[in-house]
């Protein structure tokens, strides 16, 4: 499996000049906790709640005493005023974002993830930002591996692509960027949540109609949240 196996492709992304309060408001409605910021089709930085952390008007702003001050580098207490002050994406951005190619094996994004101390990692296409892999994408394709595996009638990927599709084109589909398929040997497993018990039947009949299922496995939950 790569990147684009099990990545979310509903990515919510901001501009550079979106501002603070509309990126946490952004992060509580769709419950999601970074924000890649996207300027011109390309990657620019990710917002996450950690960058958010140290905000003056919550009073957790970096304080340092005037004799560390004093040691300080001039760049870094710039840097940590621009965080704890700043009113837009560009202010509070982590700028220098590790990503990954969508062909990227998932065996590496883990080891990715765990290098560098980070939950989540953009995925790239051609410089182009098409979806995201959290940690919580990686347990979910683990989980659907430990089921037995049955030789798929068609390829996983052209099953998902062909999935992602059909459900894209349907109004019912609001909470697609909250569940994520994975397919393996011809068997989807959903997993995330879903906002209404109509729209959890409408999904799994979808799956259950794309040529080369075999089987759909609902790790669904209704009305409520995993977290990425």
């Amino acid at each position: 499996m790569n990147a684009s196996d099990i990545m979310t492709h509903e990515v919510i992304s901001v501009a550079p000049d979106t501002s603070v309060a509309e990126i946490v408001s952004l992060m509580l409605q769709h419950h999601i906790s970074a924000l890649p910021v996207v300027q011109d089709d390309g990657l620019v930085g990710i917002v996450t709640e950690g960058d958010l952390l140290r905000r003056v008007e919550i009073e957790t702003d970096a304080r340092r005493s005037r004799w560390l001050d004093f040691f300080a580098e001039a760049p870094t207490l710039a840097a940590e005023y621009a965080k704890s002050h700043g009113r837009k994406a560009a202010d509070v951005m982590t700028a220098n974002v590790v990503s990954v190619r969508a062909d990227t094996p998932i065996a590496d994004i883990a080891t990715t993830l765990a290098t560098h101390h980070i939950k989540r990692v953009p995925v790239l296409r051609d410089g182009r930002l098409v979806g995201i892999v959290s940690r919580a994408n990686l347990l979910q394709a683990l989980a659907s591996r430990q089921q037995p595996a049955v030789p798929a009638r068609a390829d996983d990927r052209e099953i998902r692509a062909a999935l992602l599709t059909e459900l894209g084109r349907q109004r019912w589909a609001v909470s697609r960027v909250h569940y994520n398929p994975v397919v393996e040997g011809g068997v989807v497993h959903f997993w995330g949540w879903i906002h209404s018990e109509a729209e959890w039947k409408a999904t799994l009949v979808a799956a259950e109609n794309i040529p080369g299922v075999r089987k759909v496995v609902d790790h669904l939950r209704r009305g409520s949240w995993l977290g990425l």
